[in-house]
């Protein structure tokens, strides 16, 4: 059984959201945090496209979020500003404050499946009910070279992106957003685990549930289940090519994964087919899961052109970034390259942190199973041996 994100805390908040349902409905990397064009210089700026500067907050910030129902679209209007407290910012690995944004989603009501599900870039993936959108890619690169085609993965622990406790962070145009199961939005809903949670809508029109659907998707009586992603770790070294990262599959990479299908119960897009609370008569639906791909990276149907960042948001912001070198966050050695001198050293033991792969602090079944080829990420001179200065941890590091 692979164990949450994070565990979630029952605290009781009082709900400052205003949603507005005018009727009721029957019935992927790729997402960049910031799109620009290359600079050819030692460094570039890399701008968020946005019509609009960004609003500086109130000095109370308060959730605001309508939901209605016209002419065959549902229409999310938000500030998207969240209805949980969001974490501390800045933080560090991500030095933006969340600020008031202006969003205006179109979600058609009858969404259709694609002939191929559809995969684009610079694109909000989806929406919570919170009027908080989700964004499962990052903008980080391989030694921040944009063409390498090797991009980070925000919640699999190898690269600090300042995620909080919501697993979330801020653009550098102060949009706050998430990249993993909005967990304070979770709880004000009941908890996670109790029922089928509706907890917001893709791009496309279609349904975003948490992990927890019926065991037999047509059927509402047969209980919950978690459902397991059927994406997996590719197995052995990462092509040796010029620019590129080398090393061993582990995790810290978008394409250091790959879809298979006997892996889990749902498809390539993270979803599946069945009844569901709100749709009775069955609808394709996503769901956020605890592993990777956490939220899906690609749609089912097809996406509203008012996810398209351009088009609505982020307003513009911007990022330097530094060709050549690690990005922002942990360096490019991973978690244990942290600098010895750094405050926020923690103790570093290579060996659990090559077997916990999700990074939740348990080893379950499925990473021990896998403890053979984890454990081959430890390799760094690629020799087949684990030596002491590979297994051992660093000079100076904490713990006992």
């Amino acid at each position: 059984m692979t164990m949450p994100l994070r565990q979630l805390h029952h605290v009781s908040i009082t709900l400052g959201t205003t949603i507005l349902f005018c009727a009721t409905a029957t019935a992927h990397p790729n997402h960049d945090e910031a799109v620009g064009t290359e600079q050819p210089s030692a460094f570039s700026l890399v701008q968020a496209p946005g019509p609009t500067t960004q609003n500086p907050p109130p000095e109370n910030p308060k959730n605001s979020v309508s939901i209605s129902i016209d002419d065959g679209f549902r229409l999310i209007k938000s500030n998207g500003w969240p209805d949980h407290v969001p974490g501390k910012s800045p933080r560090r690995g991500n030095p933006n404050k969340p600020s008031i944004q202006k969003y205006s989603f179109r979600i058609p009501i009858k969404p259709t499946i694609s002939a191929t599900p559809e995969l684009r870039g610079g694109w909000w993936w989806g929406v919570a009910l919170n009027g908080v959108p989700f964004e499962p890619g990052t903008a980080e690169t391989w030694n921040n070279d944009r063409q390498s085609g090797w991009r980070y993965e925000a919640a699999t622990g190898f690269l600090n992106l300042g995620l909080d406790e919501h697993n979330a962070h801020v653009q550098p145009n102060g949009s706050y957003h998430y990249h993993a199961l909005p967990t304070g939005l979770v709880e004000r809903l009941g908890g996670e685990g109790k029922k089928m949670l509706l907890i917001g809508w893709a791009a496309d029109g279609f349904p975003i549930y948490s992990a927890w659907a019926y065991a037999d998707p047509n059927d509402a009586t047969s209980g919950l289940r978690q459902m397991k992603s059927s994406y997996r770790l590719k197995h052995g070294p990462r092509p040796t090519t010029v620019g590129g990262p080398g090393g061993y599959f582990d995790g810290r990479f978008t394409q250091d994964f790959e879809f298979a299908k006997e892996e889990g119960n749902l498809d390539e897009c993270n979803g599946r087919t069945g009844v569901t609370p709100e749709f009775p008569n069955g609808i394709y639906y996503y769901c956020i899961t605890p592993a990777f791909p956490f939220v899906p990276r690609k749609w089912r149907g097809v996406p509203d052109a008012s996810f398209n960042k351009g088009e609505n948001g982020p307003t513009r912001g911007s990022r330097m970034v530094h060709e050549g070198r690690p990005p922002r966050g942990i360096p490019e050695g991973g978690p244990d390259s942290i600098p010895t001198a750094s405050p926020f050293k923690a103790p570093v033991f290579p060996v659990l942190t090559a077997l916990d792969l999700d990074k939740n602090g348990i080893l379950d079944t499925l990473e021990l199973t896998r403890a053979s080829q984890s454990l081959r990420s430890l390799d760094w001179n690629a020799d087949g041996k684990l030596t002491a200065d590979e297994y051992r941890p660093k000079p100076g590091a904490t713990g006992p």
